[in-house]
Order: structure tokens, then sequence, then C-alpha cells
């Protein structure tokens, strides 16, 4: 059995970001330069913030292993999120909080002033970051409504960062009251560099890396309706060293250029000589999966992710919907190659029978293991064998006679509803939030899961954090 997943721990990002996001404030004190009244320094305080907030932003992307190696993507993409809607908040307030005082004495002055500070040439870098910051979430929008190729959003939200990033540190440099000393100066330089150079290694770098190192499809099959399972080889042979239960980006010929990747559970493990993939037929892409072509080239980057199976785990529960029996089966397969001798409860849930994947080898596999499968479909024919209805308490409380709760690792994929609302109902049942795993790749919202709103609230303990250092930088002197 692998070991555990490596990486910096969750406390340490989230100091390292409050740290950082209001690090520029202290420099600003430091300089010894006279504050310039209550509202111009919460002004600047919040520029200062939003331009460290920008940068950090290309950190926690979920492609470095470093930093989320212990929180998983999934954390790191709900972080990437939650902190941009603090960046907009205090981007788009900062000019206007520096004609508070003006608007309260003569409004009509107020908004001449901000027309003027709007069209002025000094400030136009600002303007350009600022409508930066503005787009980024309007082509999230339009992306909705007008059904924008995800591609394209991808490299249309990368160019729009850095051009934010770098008028905002060309703004702050040539008009901040404070980044003009020395080392402010130094310290946004670096910043910005260490920001663009992310995008240098995940999209070049690891570009070029991957295309050195290419894998081709070795084979594909059905397994389900709509669901593909895909094996790809190495053409080096050399081991692929990962843990079951993460994923992959993967890019396949003829798109194998930088924002062409897509991320993938396995499906497989570690022991395998190829690497599987269970893919569902839906969006630009994976409707084209049954069309690839024996020998088809791809390239891959990973592995990520933390949906692992704790080593010190009493006892597995496993709960799959849909197409979110990849990593479920890539864990299984792993079990079952190691000889496991813990007990394991798998529950498999579909629309109905043609979507149940690989009932035959999961049922195999419970011959040799502490394993008691259920398979579950919402609308069966005549020739079902195995439960119908809707995967709820009183079906997971029979999953779980036998096993010890403290002590049970559950692991959960499948739609987002699916998973938030299992979460709920193993919490209810005694588990221990940290004893219960998800990883969501949906950040568009709701519904949110018990796990997921004390996550957020940890995130909002974090923006208040900052938001005092502001306010405190705002009223110093």
């Amino acid at each position: 059995m692998a070991g555990r997943n490596e990486g910096v721990p969750g406390w340490v990002l989230a100091v390292a970001f409050v740290v950082i996001a209001v690090a520029g404030l202290g420099f600003a004190v430091a300089t010894g330069i006279a504050p310039d009244g209550p509202w111009a320094e919460a002004a600047t305080g919040l520029g200062v913030v939003a331009l460290a907030m920008m940068a950090l932003q290309f950190f926690s992307s979920g492609r470095f292993p470093m930093l989320t190696g212990r929180i998983g993507i999934d954390r790191a993409i709900a972080f990437h999120s939650w902190a941009a809607r603090l960046l907009f908040a205090t981007a788009v307030l900062h000019p206007f909080l520096y004609m508070v005082p003006t608007f309260m004495i003569d409004p009509s002055l107020a908004y001449d002033r901000v027309v003027a500070m709007f069209l002025g040439e000094r400030t136009r870098t600002g303007l350009v970051a600022w409508l930066a910051i503005i787009a980024i979430p309007a082509l999230v929008l339009a992306r909705k409504w007008f059904a924008i190729p995800y591609e394209w959003w991808r490299a249309s939200h990368a160019v729009l960062a850095v051009v934010a990033l770098v008028a905002g540190v060309a703004h702050a440099l040539s008009l901040g009251t404070y980044a003009g000393e020395d080392l402010p100066a130094y310290v946004w330089l670096a910043l910005t560099v260490a920001a663009i150079l992310t995008l240098v290694v995940v999209h070049g770098w690891r570009h070029f890396a991957g295309l050195r190192d290419p894998w081709r499809l070795a084979w594909k099959k059905r397994v389900g309706w709509g669901l593909w399972e895909l094996a790809f080889s190495r053409d080096s042979g050399a081991p692929f060293p990962y843990r079951a239960g993460q994923f992959i980006w993967l890019r396949t010929a003829p798109r194998l250029a930088p924002l062409f990747d897509h991320p993938f559970s396995i499906a497989s493990t570690p022991r395998d000589p190829d690497l599987r993939l269970v893919v569902k037929e839906v969006g630009d892409y994976t409707r084209g999966i049954g069309a690839f072509p024996d020998g088809l080239a791809a390239a891959m980057d990973g592995p990520h992710g933390v949906f692992t199976a704790d080593p010190d785990a009493k006892a597995f529960l496993l709960l799959a919907g849909g197409a979110g029996i990849a990593p479920i089966l890539g864990i299984l397969r792993d079990f079952a190659r190691a000889g496991e001798t813990r007990p394991i409860r798998i529950v498999v849930c579909a629309g109905g029978p043609e979507r149940v994947v690989a009932r035959e080898e999961i049922e195999a596999m419970a011959e040799r293991l502490d394993l008691k499968a259920r398979f579950l479909v919402e609308e069966a024919g005549p020739d079902w064998e195995g439960e119908i209805g809707m995967l709820d308490d009183a079906l997971l409380a029979r999953s779980l006679e036998g096993l010890p709760v403290p002590g049970t690792q559950a692991l959960i994929c499948g739609p987002t509803a699916f998973m938030t609302s299992l979460a709920d109902i193993l919490l209810d049942r005694g588990f221990p939030a940290d004893d219960v795993h998800y990883e969501r790749f949906d950040y568009s919202g709701g519904p949110y899961s018990r796990i997921d709103r004390a996550e957020r609230m940890r995130f909002r303990l974090m923006g208040l954090v900052v938001g005092l250092a502001v306010l405190a930088f705002a009223l110093r002197g």
C-alpha cells in the first residue's frame, strides 16, 4: 500500500497567504511616509492587498503537488475561486475609496474626479488592470451564456490574469505612494516574475516535457451507455508513479498544445503496466472519445489529487455515482492486486443498468477480498438483479454494518449533489469530517456539504484577518 500524500500542510498555506497578502502593508509602514488620511490609506491598503492576491492566484491553480499534495486540488481550486471573489471586491473598491471624503462634501465634484481619474493618462495602467480584473468573472458568465469553448476560455483567463498583474504592478510602481521605494518595488517585481513563471512551468516546461515523454492509446472499449474505458501505454515503458485514485491532465493529438489538457481520474492501479481511464461522453472534448484510434499520441501531466486510500484506516466505504466509478475502480483494483485484508464496502450507483461499469469485475474481486458490493440503479428493466432507487440513509446503514465508525474511510465520487448529500449523511452517522473524502471538480456554487461550509468559513476567517490588517493600516497614526 502506498504511503501518505506529501506536500505543505493546509495551515501553513493559510498562514502564508495571509502573510504575503498583507506584507505590502508592512513594507508601506516601514517606509516612514506619513499617512494621508483614513480613506486614502484604506484605498491604498485595498490596492496593495489586491495586487498581492492577484499574484497569489497564479499559485493556487492546483497544478503544483507541493502546494496541493496535502489539501488536494478540490480545496486548492475552491480557495482559488473564493480568493478571486475577495480580489474582485478589493480591486473594484480601491479607486472609489479615494473619493469618499470629496463625495461627502460635494457628490458632483466627486463624480467629476472619478471620471478624470479613470480617463487620465497617468492612471491608464491602473485602468487596464481594473478592467482586466472585471473581465475575468465576466468571461466566466459569458462562457455559460454563449457556450465559449473550454480551451478558449482558459486561454483568455490566463491572458487577462497576466495583463491585470503586470498593469497593476506598473500602476503601483508609477503612482503608488509607497511602492516606488526600493524594497517594496523589488518585492513587487519578484512576486510578479514568480507568478508568471508558474504559467511558464505549467504550460511551457511541462508541455514540452510531455511531448518528450509520449504516450499512446493502447486500446479502448465501451463499458456502459456513453462510458468508455481507455488504456494508455508509455512509449518509454518506464513506470508512471501515482497513487490509486489520483488524476492526470490529458492531451491527445492533434491538440497537444498547452491549454488543451483535460483532467481525468485514473481507473487503474500503479501495479498495472497501462494507465486506464473511465470517461463519460459529455462536453466538447469527451464527445469524441469513441472515435479515438488505437495508437493515438497523448501527453500527460500528473499525478495530482489526494483522493486516495488512507494507510491507517481500519476499513473502507466506497461510494460511486455514474462516471465517478473511475477513481473508485482504481482504488479497488489496487486493493485486489495488493491482497488487501481490511473490510471494504462499495455501493455503485447509476441511472440504469446500461450505465453500471465493471460489475462482473467487482463481483469477482469479492471472492478474494473482504468486499461486499451493492449495485443500485434509479430505473431498472425486468432482468435487473440489484437494488432500485436512490442511495439514502437506510441503504448506507446496511452497507456500514460491521464497519467501525470512526475508523472507516469513506471515499465518494460522482455528481456534486450526490457527494455532498452523502457526506452530510455520513457526518450524521458519526463519521469524523477527516474520514469523508471527495473531490468536487465543480466550483460554480452549491450544493455544499457541512464539510464545504466549514471550509468556506475558514476562508472567510482568512479574509477577515486581511480586512482587519487593511483597517489597521488605514487608521494608523
